[in-house]
């Protein structure tokens, strides 16, 4: 409803925890970066740095997906072989993250950052030496993911820890929509070496940025307890966080986003592939990697004025009325494979703006919902449930595509393209009956 943004901001400040003194007496904690008598400048170089090393960490993301038509055909896989791969990313994220996304309501984001972008680094370099099939390529997809499990949203804690205030939901707008750009970067930097260099070594040359991105944070931010530091468990507790009916809310919101989203993302370089060979008498300008890039990049503006968006016309309507939209647009994305390649990629672009103009609006909304000796824990079930939605997504799309006459077969890319926005339709129906 509108207005209800304002309300749930009144509310996270509300909440704010009291820290005793020596003394006996209490005052409340204070971040370091709060509008209202100090300089925006501070802020503004606290999100810039760890948009940066959010980029930088994501080099080696998009790096399977890119490969991905390449590594089916030397590795003959199937379509839900190569869903599985892809989904064994956004497994090992969803394994690890309820311990490095929870454990920063104890313990200094800024440190749980670095860790993890060796961790990316292992996974990445491990992929380029030593993947040789489905099951040694998942194992190595999954530990990259678990990496990014320990950057995402533990970038952000480290983010809201520092800077706080009106302008707050901006900010985390700004850093969620790096994640396009991280994205986006990660597939022309593949798609660019794989064309001068075998995918192993551009596997091992794509390692190199989170690297790059853990003496970025641990060197730029000076360390900080979060709030409540002393009272916090060391693994987050995911029943008090459930049982708030608005937060529950924009969780829920969360994992039909990235259903939708990483679905998308792991089979958008092999769909242009084959709309590609399906053009006749006209060739494309762009390579698939380069318009799966550009695409990507969309999701900046997007996410950010679907965010400014939201505070105006109220999270929960503007966020049902986008996932509509995207639940309509992904059957007419799928089906546009046959159609001139301008005109495919513009409607799979359009397709990208309406998937992404949520995804700021959802995070904002759960960052002002959730309390916030519990927002490390609320982080980490908003992540567990997103992220675990996008490990069955790319499985679900190449098994739909498999039984429904393979990637040759123009019919089963519309069907797979379908499976994608079905849970936002149910969000959208649950919305309007007032369940979520």
């Amino acid at each position: 409803m509108p207005g209800d943004d304002s309300v749930s901001a009144a509310a996270s400040r509300a909440r704010a925890p009291s820290v005793p003194e020596s003394g006996g007496a209490e005052r409340t904690e204070r971040p370091v970066c709060q509008y209202g008598g100090m300089s925006a400048a501070p802020a503004a170089r606290i999100v810039a740095l760890l948009c940066l090393a959010e980029t930088l960490s994501m080099t080696g993301f998009a790096a399977y997906p890119a490969f991905l038509p390449t590594l089916r055909a030397q590795w003959g896989m199937s379509g839900a072989e190569a869903g599985f791969v892809g989904g064994a990313f956004f497994c090992g994220y969803m394994l690890a993250v309820p311990l490095l996304s929870g454990v920063t309501d104890r313990i200094d984001a800024r440190g749980v950052f670095a860790f993890s972008c060796l961790l990316a680094a292992a996974g990445t370099a491990g992929f380029g030496l030593l993947a040789q099939g489905v099951a040694s390529a998942a194992a190595f997809q999954a530990l990259t993911g678990a990496g990014l499990a320990g950057t995402y949203m533990p970038g952000l804690k480290a983010l809201t820890d520092r800077v706080t205030g009106e302008r707050q939901p901006r900010h985390i707008a700004f850093y969620t929509a790096t994640f396009g750009i991280g994205t986006s970067l990660s597939l022309l930097a593949a798609g660019w070496l794989g064309a001068v260099l075998p995918w192993q070594t551009a596997f091992l040359l794509l390692a190199g940025g989170p690297l790059l991105a853990a003496p970025t944070v641990l060197l730029g931010l000076r360390a900080q307890a979060p709030h409540a530091a002393q009272r916090a468990p060391w693994l987050p507790r995911f029943g008090p966080v459930l049982a708030q009916r608005e937060t529950r809310r924009f969780i829920l919101g969360y994992a039909v986003h990235c259903w939708e989203l990483f679905g998308l993302r792991s089979w958008m370089v092999a769909f242009i592939v084959f709309a590609y060979a399906t053009a006749r008498n006209d060739t494309p300008t762009l390579t698939a990697t380069e318009a799966a890039a550009l695409i990507n990049l969309l999701g900046l503006p997007a996410s950010i004025l679907g965010n400014e968006a939201a505070g105006r016309c109220g999270r929960k309507r503007w966020i049902a009325g986008v996932m509509t939209g995207s639940g309509i647009l992904c059957w007419i994305a799928g089906y546009s494979a046959a159609w001139p390649w301008w005109l495919m990629l513009a409607t799979l672009a359009l397709y990208f703006i309406a998937v992404m103009a949520d995804s700021a609006a959802l995070t904002a909304g759960l960052v002002q919902a959730a309390p916030l000796a519990q927002r490390g824990a609320a982080m980490a079930v908003y992540s567990l449930l997103g992220f675990g939605a996008g490990f069955v997504a790319p499985l679900v799309f190449g098994a739909t595509l498999d039984a429904a006459g393979g990637a040759a077969a123009a019919g089963a890319w519309t069907l797979a393209f379908g499976t994608l926005g079905l849970g936002c339709l149910a969000w959208r129906l649950l919305a309007r009956a007032d369940k979520v």
